[in-house]
This record gives C-alpha cells, sequence and structure tokens, in this order.
C-alpha cells in the first residue's frame, strides 16, 4: 500500500479500463506525485471483463468492423482532460503482425487468434476474444501510463455491498469475504447485469415444468446452456436483435453447419428456429463503406442549448412529446445535408434555399413535410423514421411461404443498400444518432424506446451475418413469423404457440421457448447483490430501473436527487448509458467524455483530502 488516498473500481470490463485510462491521462496535472492505491473489483480478467473474456466461443463477433473500434480519446471528444491518442482495433493489429507492440493476456499464447490477427483488416468484423486481447493491451497500457506513486491491486473477486457515511470512507464488501476493502471513493462500472425472471417469463418456466418443455428466458446469449434445444425440432424466438444473431450462429455454425458459396450445409443438429419480434425484421445491417466528402453539421438542431432548455422544464419528460420530434428533425438534417451535398440530382432545389426553410419549420409540422416533398422528388429519398422503425405495420401475407419469401427480399434489399455508398445519406443518418446519443444522455433514463430505435437503426449485425440469415432461411433452418409476436403457453395441448398478426390464421407450437434479448435491469429483478444494496440503501433507481447519477461527472444520486459525494457510477447500469463503452475514431466518443469527467472529478475529491491514512487526522 501506498499510504496516500484509495480508490475502487468496482468493474474491470472495458468501462473500468477506460476509466483508468483517463486517470493516466490527467493524474499528472490533476493530482500531482501525491501516492494512490486504486484496487481493480471483478470476477472477469481485467480489459475485457465479462462481455469480451477469452473463454467464449470462436464464432461470436462484433458487430462493428475492426476500424470503427477504439479506446482512445481524440479532439472530438467533448472533455476538459488531455487527448491521449492510441491505436484503433485495426492499428493495434497492425502493429503487432508488424512487431511494433506485444499482444496482452491468453492472445500471446493462442494461435487461432494471432492467425487472426494476421489476417485481420480494416473492414472485417474481429472476434470478441480478439476485441477482449485489444482491450486487455489497452489495460495494460494504461496501467503503464499511470504516475509511479499510483499502485493498482487486481482483485479477482464480486462486491457485494458499499456501506459507510457520506463525508468518510467507503468499504467494500467482497464475495469472498474477509475485512471490507476501505476506500475514500467508490466507482462502479459494473457493465450489463443479469436479473431475474419477470412475472410472465416465471410464468412461462412454470408451464415448462409442468409439461415437461424448455424455456430459455432473457440472458446473454454467450452464457446460456443450449445444448437443452433439440436437434430437427421447432423453437420459437421471440427477440430479432443482436441476441438471436448469437444463437443464430452458436445453433448453426456452432453445432457443425457451414457455408458454401452462400449455400449452407446442416450437419443434421440444428433446432428450426421461428424467430420473431415486435418490429418482425431483424436489425438493420451495419453500414459497409467509409465517409467520403463533406460532413453533417452536428449537432444542429438537437444540441446542449436544448438538451439544457429541456432540463428546465418542470413536468416530466414525455419521450414522444418533448424530445422524438427534435430527434426527427436532427436525423432528417443530416440526411437531407448529404442528400443535397453529395447526390444533388435526386432534389429539386438549391441547399442553401432547403436549409433556410427547413431550420425555420417546426418539427414534425406540415410545413416541413410540405418542404421535403417539394425538394426531394422522389418518396424513397425522404426520411421517413416511422416507416423505418415499423416496415411491417399493416402489412398482411395469406401464407407462411410468401411471407419467407418477403422476408428475404426485404433483408436482400437492406443488404444492398447499406453497402451502397450512392446511399450515403444512410450513413450520415448514423453519424446523427450517435450525436443525437451524446446528447441525450443528458436528460438521464428517457426509455428504452429510443435505445432500441438507435439500436435497431444504428448498432445492427454485420452484413455477412444477415447474408448467412439468407442461406439460412433458404435452408429451412430459420423461418420468420412476423411483426407483433404473442406467444402463449397451451395448457390444452401442453406446449408453446407463437403468432403473429402479418401472416393471419398462422400457428407455430413447439416445445422449446428462447427469449433471445438482454435481462430486465429494474431493481426488483436483478441479481446484482451491490445494486439491490444500493436501492435498500437509498439510492435512486429511474423509471426502467436503470441507477440515477449526476449526467455531468457520474455520481450517485440518492432519492432526494442529492449526488453521493464520494460514490459514482459509470455504463449501462446507469441512467446516463451511452451507446458504448469504446466508439469509431473521430465521432465524439459520448462514453470517452463521461469517463474524463469522472475521473477528474475523482481526482479532485482525493487530492482535497486533509490526511493521509495513518497519519495524525487521518480516519484509517
Amino acid at each position: 500500500m501506498s499510504g496516500g488516498p484509495v480508490l475502487a473500481v468496482i468493474g474491470a470490463g472495458p468501462r473500468g479500463t477506460g476509466l483508468i485510462e483517463r486517470i493516466a491521462a490527467n493524474a499528472p496535472a490533476l493530482y500531482g506525485n501525491r501516492p494512490l492505491d486504486i484496487h481493480l473489483v471483478d470476477p472477469y480478467p481485467p480489459g475485457g471483463g465479462r462481455i469480451w473474456r477469452h473463454g467464449q466461443s470462436p464464432l461470436l463477433w462484433m458487430n462493428s468492423m475492426a476500424e470503427d473500434v477504439t479506446m482512445f480519446t481524440d479532439d472530438t471528444v467533448r472533455q476538459e482532460g488531455p487527448v491521449r491518442p492510441g491505436p484503433a482495433l485495426d492499428t493495434w493489429a497492425a502493429d503487432v503482425r508488424e512487431g511494433r507492440t506485444e499482444t496482452a493476456g491468453e492472445a500471446a499464447a493462442e494461435p487461432a487468434l494471432r492467425s487472426e490477427i494476421e489476417a485481420l483488416g480494416g473492414q472485417d468484423f474481429p472476434s470478441r476474444r480478439l476485441q477482449g486481447a485489444y482491450l486487455r493491451w489497452v489495460y495494460e497500457q494504461s496501467v503503464s501510463a499511470l504516475p509511479p506513486a499510483v499502485t493498482v491491486h487486481e482483485h479477482r473477486d464480486r462486491a457485494l455491498r458499499v456501506t459507510g457515511r457520506r463525508d468518510g470512507r467507503q468499504l467494500v464488501h467482497l464475495e469472498s469475504g474477509g475485512e471490507p476493502l476501505a476506500a475514500d471513493l467508490v466507482v462502479l462500472t459494473i457493465g450489463h447485469l443479469d436479473a431475474e425472471p419477470d412475472d410472465e417469463q416465471q410464468r412461462l418456466s412454470r408451464f415448462a415444468d409442468r409439461h415437461g418443455l424448455i424455456h430459455l428466458p432473457p440472458d446473454f446469449t454467450a452464457d446460456s446452456d443450449l445444448s437443452a434445444l433439440p436437434a430437427g425440432e421447432p423453437v420459437i424466438v421471440r427477440g430479432f436483435g443482436l441476441a438471436f444473431i448469437d444463437l443464430m450462429v452458436l445453433l448453426t455454425e456452432g453445432r457443425g453447419g457451414r457455408y458454401e458459396n452462400g449455400v449452407y450445409v446442416p450437419s443434421g443438429r440444428e433446432p428450426v428456429l421461428y424467430v420473431g419480434s415486435r418490429r418482425g425484421v431483424p436489425y438493420r445491417s451495419k453500414i459497409g463503406y467509409g465517409w467520403q466528402g463533406e460532413r453533417p453539421p452536428l449537432p444542429r438542431f438537437l444540441g446542449p442549448d436544448l438538451t439544457a432548455e429541456l432540463l428546465k422544464r418542470p413536468q416530466p419528460l414525455d419521450f414522444r412529446r418533448d424530445i422524438w420530434p427534435h430527434v426527427d428533425k436532427e436525423l432528417g438534417h443530416a440526411h437531407y445535408h448529404r442528400l443535397f451535398t453529395a447526390h444533388p440530382e435526386r432534389t429539386a432545389t438549391e441547399w442553401p434555399a432547403f436549409e433556410e426553410k427547413y431550420a425555420a419549420a417546426g418539427p414534425g409540422s406540415a410545413e416541413l413535410s410540405a418542404l421535403i416533398a417539394a425538394a426531394v422528388p422522389d418518396p424513397a429519398d425522404r426520411l421517413d423514421l416511422e416507416a423505418l422503425d415499423h416496415p411491417l405495420d399493416k402489412v398482411r401475407h395469406t401464407s407462411s411461404e410468401a411471407f419467407q419469401a418477403a422476408t428475404r427480399d426485404y433483408i436482400a434489399a437492406d443488404l444492398e443498400r447499406r453497402h451502397d455508398p450512392g446511399h450515403s445519406e444512410d450513413l450520415a443518418v448514423f453519424l446523427a444518432l450517435l450525436s443525437a446519443y451524446g446528447q441525450l444522455i443528458r436528460l438521464g433514463d428517457i426509455g428504452d424506446r429510443w435505445h432500441g430505435f438507435f439500436s435497431y437503426l444504428a448498432s445492427g449485425p454485420p452484413g455477412p451475418r444477415l447474408r448467412q440469415l439468407l442461406a439460412l432461411s433458404r435452408a429451412g433452418v430459420v423461418r420468420f413469423l412476423g411483426a407483433g409476436t404473442a406467444v402463449e403457453a397451451d395448457e390444452r395441448s401442453g406446449l408453446f404457440r407463437a403468432s403473429s398478426a402479418t401472416v393471419p390464421g398462422e400457428r407455430i407450437e413447439a416445445r422449446a421457448l428462447v427469449e433471445a434479448r438482454l435481462p430486465d435491469p429494474s431493481p426488483g429483478r436483478t441479481r446484482s447483490a451491490l445494486l439491490r444494496a444500493l436501492y435498500e440503501d437509498g439510492a435512486a433507481a429511474t423509471v426502467t430501473g436503470l441507477l440515477a447519477v449526476d449526467p455531468d461527472d457520474g455520481r450517485i444520486l440518492d432519492r432526494d436527487g442529492v449526488p453521493h459525494p464520494r460514490r459514482f457510477a459509470l455504463g449501462p447500469h446507469t441512467a446516463a448509458r451511452t451507446s458504448g463503452a469504446f466508439t469509431r475514431p473521430r465521432t465524439g466518443g459520448p462514453a470517452f467524455g463521461q469517463n474524463d469527467a469522472t475521473a477528474r472529478a475523482a481526482l479532485t475529491l482525493l487530492r482535497g483530502l486533509p490526511f493521509l491514512r495513518g497519519l495524525p487526522g487521518g480516519d484509517g
């Protein structure tokens, strides 16, 4: 121990790693050469943590290209601390290949990972294990960059509770027992969390138990035991996002199937997946080309001034009424800026004249709609977020086979468009989504509608995964159910039954049901003993169960909205959750700005402590 103050960081995944990186960047100016002990608590290895750990299937990919993943800040990040540049994932892999740096952790001795590094290109989608190796390297580099008087202590353990008075030492109680860790300040970076099933899931599990069926409630697919799902039998899957993509991979390639020239060759061990969801279609494909030319001016209509105005409103914000119109106008501006400047042949007027009228028109107004209709002749070139979000509304098919073919056509068209630079207005909308996300985190927890829309449009699967989905559909291994998929537990037949209004009259019965989505984070259901204890002790939970924090520096808020002076939280378990702990270079990286603000607040508080432990006046 250094004899200086103590910082406890609970969670050693990418968010904890990003915090360490920002502490290293800010410490020279804010903390000097003072001693500091950092205790890092996580049952999984530092860097990748649970989600990006080495011990998972190598078949599971990231849903981002290697060139679009960085853990380092640049001058586009809104932060007070210094920029410490570093390589994106693809550049790091090139540095490893060419001997300029070394791999870290388990990657150093893993031939399969080394082979992946040797072959990795900027537009490849790396495995999650490779991302974990990159995160481990970032972690080790960040620890090495800390001032000499700062010491990091790793605890392969789980934190169960934090106690201590508001103005004094905090005690971190560990699962392994023994004396709790005493810290002057605690930061929770615990990432995604498990949860107990809700009432519906419990009811479905009891039904499955009574009838000898299989029910897999919401979970992280990489952690699910899929061995009980029988080969050749129908499995109803509710959820069509990234959790489904993982499920699809593990139950096909993971069971010995393979692809040959775009055709799926089954192993005979696959179940038949009947997949449906609220939208009834998969998330939109990742865009498969880079940016060229002038970028849209962001933020334009959804910036700091607007969020500050919204925060001043006395009544609770309603997303649909108070926020969505501004999101629509911001994304529309980016879309039309790109259309007019890069594809002017598809417009009927000049950009300056259009932009002036666009800026003057109210969000969602008839005036705005008329302006767009006059200036953009082809309706297919107009941005319609409602149509994008609900592609199967009022769509009906007379047979399941007709719907299968129509859905394959839909996915193929999405793939073609998202890989065609001739529709680069889609990439402009993606950039606007990132900008909007960075602004909306200041509003706290605005519900799941926004996050679901963002994920659907901006955080979909790699194009190759959707091509695999098409092959699986043609092979009959995956079948599409439709929008608004409903699941019943039929006591008479003793089976699960799924239906959708998209194909009226179609009913699918199965002995297995998989909920392909993440668990509900609500306070009453979280399996995190640490969060449950915080809620019981008076920390605030939002309407969707996320931990309430100060959006400026991440301090945990109590039920009266008062920030705790010595407890902070960052990540998806908080109301200030961002779109990811890492991001593509030069897109602002809201999580990086949050990490920087929390690191600076922590260092400032620790620097101002009037004592060193063990010296007169200390309480340690």
